[in-house]
């Protein structure tokens, strides 16, 4: 250790222009290694106290030379320390650092400490410069994870050929890899590996040709390509393929009782749009009828502002006329305490007469005025109640034009950055979509979208759910709800690069089974889309014009049409 590191004392250390203060760099190197010299030792080379060669050697003042970690010792121990030779009072600031004796030191000859193994001889300062080229130094491989040491001399061997931790290719797609994770990578991830089908069909291809194999594999289950039309074969593709052939006449005749259904659906849908388009027309009428009830109210409700107008100035009028008449009283009152002439009297007579005609237009005026008031206000409900009922039938034009029976739904979102800062300001946290149906007598469902996201997409992702509502035919379907539902934000580029996710409900969750409630809680997608990806996306439009679009699907196979 560095004898500047520690405090300076009279008597606990050496001073700073005796000694170099730190173990000098040669001997640094040197400190806890046993030598081997090639000549017996001198004893003048020797430390009285450790008896072991003198590194960094220091003189005292009675001419003893100690190595400086043990002088250091003496100095530090005692406060009147002691020579072990002679029994001198050792004074720090007559202790030396002994630059002849070093020179000889360093010049002494010994073996390399890698001896017997080296044979070499080599001086004590170029010991160092030695071991950095003997070829007997251990040294610890450099690979990562590698614990092995060895002679510098098969230091290359074990790099290139030996060691368990270097970099190899692998034989079938050339990626580097450490060479204890090789094979494991052959075995689960090389795409170049040949590999058995895993559906035993016999062949042996590439890895990464695998899933192009299971388009064709003939061991692989899939159903019978007339499954939409009702046949339920499902097996390997082998008997499959023979089954479509063999059963031409079945298939068939279910396709054949599917054309039936379907022109039976299309001709209820042409009653039901029969049906639409005259509660439509039946609508208009009655929103005809409400504009035409209105409009003659309107122009009530602007005469009764005009003459309330009329009547407010009116009253400003006679404001001031009052204002008039209370200083002509005035004027009466002071002339009356002074005993007024018959004239004057007559005079007084006169304007009282003509004040009380004038006080009597006034009160007119108020009762004509508080019973416009009135008649404003009831003119004023009128109209609102009309209004509410104009915005009613508005809004259920809108449903009807938008209802959907065949479990497509396609929900315009308008003012987009409006209603999302509604959402992040925590005053409308989600928004539903109008209502649709898997079928005329069908499930009841709609949409319900989190704009500045919900759970664990709050405030980085838009949610997008669906919910099962109660609907007027729940005792007919069967339950729970179970058919695949298709999410989709709409990519309004002409790309068709959609924002598409899937989910097959969970039959235990409440949110599939029959609500008890106007609906059940929503299930699907809190994380749907980022925010960054839906508005700034690199080869899409989703916000266009401050419109989002969203599309859900509903799978009908299986569905029975009651």
């Amino acid at each position: 250790m560095a004898l500047n590191d520690r405090p300076s004392s009279n008597m606990g250390g050496i001073s700073r222009q005796n000694s170099s203060a730190a173990i000098s760099t040669e001997f640094d190197f040197l400190v806890r290694m046993n030598f081997q010299f090639v000549e017996k030792l001198d004893e003048q080379y020797i430390c009285p106290s450790c008896r072991q060669v003198v590194l960094n050697p220091h003189q005292t003042s009675c001419g003893h030379i100690f190595c400086y970690q043990c002088i250091t010792t003496f100095l530090e121990c005692t406060s009147a320390p002691t020579c072990p030779v002679d029994n001198e009072l050792i004074k720090s600031n007559e202790v030396f650092q002994d630059n002849c004796c070093k020179r000889e030191v360093l010049n002494l000859e010994i073996y390399c400490t890698n001896s017997p193994d080296c044979s070499s001889k080599v001086t004590l300062c170029r010991l160092k410069d030695h071991l950095e080229q003997c070829q007997y130094e251990s040294l610890q491989c450099t690979h990562t994870g590698c614990t092995d040491r060895m002679f510098r001399k098969d230091l290359k061997e074990h790099l290139k050929n030996i060691c368990k931790y270097r970099l190899e290719p692998c034989p079938h797609c050339q990626t580097c890899l450490v060479l204890i994770h090789l094979k494991n990578h052959e075995e689960t991830q090389c795409p170049e590996y040949l590999i058995p089908c895993p559906n035993a069909c016999t062949q042996i291809m590439k890895r990464q040709e695998l899933k192009e194999h299971f388009h064709e594999c003939p061991e692989i289950p899939i159903e019978c390509m007339y499954k939409k039309y009702g046949c339920s074969v499902r097996d390997k593709r082998v008997k499959v393929r023979a089954h479509e052939d063999m059963a031409l006449k079945d298939h068939l005749l279910l396709v054949l009782e599917s054309n039936s259904k379907l022109e039976k659906q299309i001709a209820d849908l042409q009653v039901t749009l029969h049906l639409k388009h005259q509660e439509i027309q039946e609508l208009t009428i009655v929103v005809n009828k409400l504009e035409n009830e209105i409009k003659p109210l309107m122009q009530q409700v602007s005469k009764t502002d005009n003459t309330l107008s009329n009547v407010q100035k009116s009253l400003e009028d006679q404001k001031d006329r009052v204002s008039s008449v209370q200083i002509q009283l005035q004027q009466l009152t002071r002339a009356f305490n002074q005993d007024p002439s018959p004239s004057e009297l007559g005079l007084l007579k006169h304007s009282v007469g003509s004040l009380k005609q004038e006080v009597s237009v006034v009160e007119s005026l108020k009762d004509h005025l508080a019973s416009l008031e009135v008649q404003y206000t009831r003119h004023s409900g009128l109209l609102n109640i009309h209004v509410q009922q104009l915005s009613l039938n508005e809004e259920r034009f809108r449903q009807l034009e938008a209802m959907s029976y065949n479990g497509k739904l396609i929900w315009k979102i308008q003012d987009y950055k409006k209603k999302k800062k509604e959402a992040v300001e925590g005053r409308v946290l989600s928004i539903f979509s109008q209502v649709f149906y898997t079928s005329r007598n069908g499930y009841r469902l709609c949409a319900r979208a989190y704009l500045n996201g919900d759970g664990t997409g709050k405030g980085t992702h838009l949610s997008l759910y669906v919910v099962v509502m109660r609907g007027e035919f729940d005792s007919l379907l069967p339950w729970p709800f179970e058919q695949t539902v298709t999410l989709m934000i709409l990519d309004q580029s002409g790309a068709k690069n959609d924002v598409v996710d899937v989910f097959k409900p969970d039959l235990n969750s409440n949110s599939f089974k029959r609500p008890a409630t106007e609906m059940n809680v929503a299930s699907g997608f809190p994380c749907f889309v980022t925010h960054t990806a839906l508005e700034t996306p690199k080869n899409a439009i989703y916000v266009k014009d401050e419109t989002l679009f969203v599309k859900v699907k509903v799978d009908l196979t299986g569905l029975e049409e009651l």
